[in-house]
């Protein structure tokens, strides 16, 4: 059989182009008299056909296999069928084949019977939702940290932040950052089944919404669409882009100090990106993005309050629990009722309108977040205390703090009390301040809170002010008597200066 290109090219230029006979073909390459035909026939050498397919071991097991298959479709993702384990399950039916034609068999049922999918078309004004899950190494620990991305399909453009855990003051944060960013709402988001923005399926496409997502739905007043279950092609868009940003931004391992260092960082590489220009677009993203935000809804006037708020009460140790964690409050609101707003980075609590505390937000369980200065009124009558009060642990003070107290404790006889009322001044100053104070005293050899105070700056600072006469043409006729300076000096005389 000729399969090669060039004598297949030649026998039909010879016999069709410069009319040589078939006989003489045929006499020269002693090929038979069918050969030569298909070769004049066919432009190029058809391929080899098997004019009946030949019978297989495993076909008449396929049914079964698809079975197996099929199974693993209900089942846990972690728990299905290898190419091997249906092998075996063959073997004990009467299958006598080897494990390679079991392999490909099972390789060429799931190739048939993937999904396939339409392209589809993502207008202007519209986005994604999903967290995506990475690791990164923060103060030094190797940590698991979740991810908000949101995705305008349109431009390509996305936004990426971090945070210690998905939950609502998280998903609400995300959104007013990204608003931020793209400088307008989108008119209409996908989303997953998220269990923050849905608490019950009613229907296909019918959600029973969670109280905070209406919350965040009636302040920017975009339209929703939550994806069919298990149906993550629906918002392929943001999926892909979830996995973007992880091998992309975090390969390798990011190393910083803490999530201000971390967020940073991503919204600079979500900058860079809107560099880019897609396969198939002419501009890039950044004009992209322009375009679209002509779709954009405006974003409010008054911004979104992202955080979690929830009733408080003081107890005994001037504590109020948030989140599985305690925050100090100052000693005057002990068993007070309180509010407690949770933000994605502090902690706020206030009595009434007024905030009462602010705290950084720990993430994590069954901690106690202390203020040192909230437990110094109570510390000033219960001046024993202070060698076990555990807010002061994180205090950190200068080695000169523990000098001063043991000089004042060995000179003085309230000195533990007196000591105390020298860290009450941080109530006014700073550390850097008082630490400044505090060793100047300790150089002149004084040791009392009073003389520390007179080597600290003045809290409130001193302001020049001006008494201007416009308009005050009352008091034009005010006269003042010059002073008569023959009086000192008869004082002088007289020793008066004594």
């Amino acid at each position: 059989m000729y399969m090669d290109m060039e004598q297949w090219l030649q026998i039909r230029q010879r016999v069709l182009r410069e009319d040589v006979s078939k006989r003489q073909i045929l006499r020269e390459t002693g090929m038979h008299w069918t050969t030569l035909e298909r070769i004049l026939a066919n432009p190029i050498p058809p391929g080899y056909s098997r004019t009946k397919p030949r019978a297989s071991k495993i076909d008449p097991f396929r049914d079964r296999i698809r079975q197996m298959l099929g199974e693993d479709k209900h089942g846990h993702k972690k728990q299905y069928h290898t190419a091997k384990k249906i092998w075996r399950i063959l073997q004990q039916e009467g299958f006598t084949g080897g494990y390679t034609i079991v392999k490909e068999a099972v390789r060429d049922i799931k190739r048939t019977g993937k999904e396939v999918f339409i392209p589809l078309k993502h207008p202007p004004g519209e986005a994604q939702v999903d967290f995506g899950h990475a690791l990164v190494k923060m103060a030094g620990i190797l940590r698991k940290i979740c991810f908000f991305v949101m995705a305008l399909p349109y431009s390509d453009v996305f936004f990426v932040k971090a945070y210690d855990r998905e939950c609502t003051e998280t998903f609400w944060d995300g959104h007013v950052q990204a608003f931020h960013f793209f400088g307008g709402v989108p008119r209409r988001i996908s989303y997953d089944n998220s269990k923050i923005a849905t608490s019950k399926i009613i229907g296909p496409r019918q959600r029973e919404l969670t109280v905070v997502f209406q919350q965040l739905v009636s302040h920017y007043l975009f339209r929703y669409h939550f994806c069919l279950v298990r149906r993550p092609n629906e918002k392929s868009v943001v999926e892909g882009l979830v996995k973007f940003a992880r091998l992309n931004f975090m390969v390798p391992v990011p190393q910083v100090r803490d999530f201000g260092e971390l967020n940073t960082y991503l919204l600079d590489m979500c900058r860079d990106d809107m560099q880019r220009k897609l396969r198939g677009q002419t501009k890039i993203k950044e004009k992209l993005l322009l375009e679209e935000q002509f779709s954009f809804l405006p974003l409010p006037f008054k911004p979104f309050e992202a955080c979690r708020i929830q009733p408080g009460h003081v107890n005994s140790e001037l504590l109020v629990r948030f989140d599985d964690n305690d925050y100090s409050v100052p000693m005057e609101y002990a068993y007070q009722d309180v509010t407690v707003k949770g933000y994605t980075d502090h902690v706020k609590i206030c009595r009434f309108n007024d905030v009462i505390a602010v705290h950084r937000r720990c993430w994590d369980r069954q901690q106690q977040i202390f203020n040192p200065l909230h437990y110094l009124p109570l510390l000033e009558r219960k001046p024993h205390s202070l060698a076990f009060a555990r807010p002061f642990e994180q205090l950190a003070l200068p080695r000169c703090f523990g000098v001063l107290q043991d000089r004042m404790e060995s000179q003085l006889e309230q000195g533990s009390r007196e000591y105390i009322r020298v860290l009450r001044l941080l109530e006014k100053y700073s550390i850097k301040q008082l630490t400044i104070a505090v060793e100047k005293a300790l150089r002149n050899r004084v040791h009392t809170p009073e003389a520390i105070e007179q080597f600290l700056p003045d809290p409130k600072p001193w302001r020049q002010t001006t008494f201007k006469l416009a308009g005050r043409d009352h008091l034009r006729r005010v006269k003042i008597s010059q002073a008569n300076i023959r009086d000192y000096t008869e004082l002088l005389g007289q020793g008066g200066a004594a």
